[in-house]
């Protein structure tokens, strides 16, 4: 073939390959700070891989969560709207799904962006994390099942890694829960051996029976907390091949390894495409569960560590897709579910994320620090390279995207939050459609951000902020997470106001005295609330007390209950790919 011919067949490919519905590969790390990775500005530790989906592709600076915390995050995420609209959000202090054997999660009607790109022939997967709910009703009705929710394949937790899932040392889950019921049960222990005692001295003269109906409903309270709270490991920590379980409890040795290599497996098997694989990180949450071959590598201990395994995997994955041919036909995107955990910590060691410059962190719901995430994506031939843009954007808005890629269909009954990022990411457009965006607490709205069209101002007005544990410190160090609501937060009339085109670090409030626009942006940020409010409607309440308490009747089981382990895996250990 003559040059030109060549040319001709090799422009027709790239046309090709950029009007043809693309494969997508979302990955999403788990409680990774913004300040964590090295092209958001972290010199110390090591990203080389994101660094360089970032170079070949667009960087988002202000790419917002929907909420500070995993379940309603993800939530969000998969649905393209706001937590509070599916029900996904928490009036109370649990505001992520606490137990596998609960019945909350993901409602049956609402439509993920999964189930879109299945309707439009993709064949579609989630590796990892999901913390979306499982079972309603038994423990095999899998109501709220990734398989119910648009994907084809799963393999991963239905839960999330918390502490119990390595050992009891630390205890992670409702921690200040299980520290009452342990004082409480040590307390009626103490006071039934005192009853006890003086019965036998007679120091006191009680009745038997008095005593032993005493020590029954002390033993009755211990049993009805203990059996959830004592086996979190086998409870929760469970691993899932679709319907069936794998692993109970499962092996964090292998957890790594495993989902890499059904991650890659995946590509090979669908390089025919479209596939949408989300491969949904266990890194960077405790216990920071790292392989040898990246402990004690880093420069800040273990949560280094399990930050550089992660972004080698992301490198493994990509390298997947490069041996397949499909970069050039893949839009890939990176992010956050939301900002680093500020109070992990293990006595003087720190166990979570850092956020930059940005206040807050992980569990607030209006700091920059908890809600502002990496946001990088990948094209080549569609995306521009090497690209940095300062607009506001939305978890949500990879919902509208991915559905505009496969050339899908949205729902028209409900309320979509996200926005269609392609024209901004190929610079067809140079602001962000978002005008107004809500940052919930909970069910409690905590901040609101407005980008003014036409203006480099970007406003934002914070209602309520939670009250730092010790002050001053920036975080809720005592509890172990800020609180959205009560006497541990503090409600602001008038709002604080800031300016993040010129205080992104959120340090100077401004006022009537120091901003002539203060009273006309209050306004407006308040009409704009209050059009929002219209637009939601009452909703089951997913992460209610009752929901979200363990029922043992739901809770999953390789064996019979409650006898519940398996090593459906093998004994072997998996060698890293």
């Amino acid at each position: 073939l003559s040059s030109p011919t060549i040319l001709l067949v090799s422009c027709l490919r790239t046309y090709a390959s950029s009007t043809s519905k693309p494969n997508i590969l979302l990955m999403m790390a788990d409680d990774l700070g913004l300040g964590d990775v090295g092209c958001y500005g972290n010199d110390t530790l090591r990203t080389p891989n994101i660094d360089q989906l970032a170079k070949e592709g667009v960087k988002l600076t202000q790419h917002i969560a929907a909420a500070p915390l995993c379940t309603p995050s993800r939530a969000a995420f998969l649905t393209g709207r706001y937590p509070i609209r599916s029900g996904m959000g928490s009036s109370t202090k649990q505001r992520i799904l606490y137990w596998t054997g609960g019945s909350g999660g993901l409602p049956t009607n609402e439509t993920t962006f999964a189930r879109i790109l299945q309707q439009q022939g993709y064949t579609t997967a989630l590796i990892g994390k999901w913390h979306q709910g499982m079972n309603c009703e038994s423990h095999s009705d899998h109501c709220h099942h990734p398989l119910n929710h648009g994907f084809d394949y799963f393999y991963g937790m239905p839960f999330t890694l918390v502490n119990e899932c390595q050992s009891t040392e630390n205890r992670q889950l409702n921690a200040l829960v299980q520290a009452k019921y342990w004082l409480y049960s040590q307390i009626i222990a103490l006071t039934v051996l005192t009853l006890l005692i003086g019965k036998l001295t007679g120091l006191f003269l009680v009745k038997w029976k008095a005593i032993i109906c005493f020590a029954l409903c002390g033993f009755l309270f211990f049993i009805s907390w203990f059996s959830s709270y004592g086996f979190v490991k086998y409870w929760n920590c469970i691993l899932l091949r679709n319907h069936d379980i794998s692993e109970q409890p499962m092996k964090l040795e292998k957890a790594t390894s495993n989902v890499l290599k059904e991650a890659v497996s995946f590509i090979e098997r669908n390089k025919h495409g479209p596939f949408l694989l989300f491969v949904s990180f266990l890194h960077v949450h405790t216990p920071l569960i790292t392989t040898e071959k990246f402990l004690g590598k880093s420069r800040h201990g273990l949560y280094g560590d399990n930050v550089e395994e992660m972004d080698w995997m992301v490198g493994r994955i990509l390298d997947a897709i490069d041996k397949e041919g499909l970069k050039n036909n893949t839009f890939t995107y990176f992010t956050s579910d939301h900002g680093g955990h500020l109070e992990a910590q293990k006595q003087n060691t720190q166990l979570g994320g850092w956020n930059g410059i940005y206040k807050g962190g992980k569990g607030m719901g209006g700091w920059e620090g908890g809600i502002r995430v990496p946001g990088i994506f990948r094209w080549p031939g569609v995306l521009p390279a090497d690209t940095v843009i300062n607009e506001p954007t939305s978890l949500m808005d990879i919902y509208h995207t991915v559905a505009h890629l496969a050339a899908g269909i949205m729902p028209q009954d409900r309320v979509i939050d996200g926005r269609n990022l392609m024209p901004l990411l190929q610079g067809k457009v140079q602001h962000s459609e978002h005008e107004f965006m809500f940052h919930y607490c909970g069910l409690y709205l905590h901040a609101v951000r407005w980008h003014q069209k036409d203006s480099a101002a970007l406003w934002k007005a914070h209602y309520t902020t939670p009250i730092f544990q010790p002050d001053g410190t920036g975080a809720c160090y005592r509890s172990g997470l800020c609180s959205c609501f009560g006497e541990d937060v503090t409600h602001h009339d008038p709002p604080l106001l800031f300016d993040l085109s010129s205080d992104p670090a959120e340090i100077k409030p401004l006022s009537p005295a120091t901003e002539p626009l203060f009273d006309t942006v209050i306004s407006r940020i308040e009409r704009a609330v209050q059009e929002h409010r219209q637009t939601l409607t009452p909703v089951p309440q997913q992460l209610s007390g009752y929901n979200n308490v363990w029922k043992p009747w739901l809770q999953p089981c390789c064996g019979t209950f409650p006898f519940c382990w398996c090593d459906k895996e093998g004994d072997s250990h998996q060698e890293l790919l």
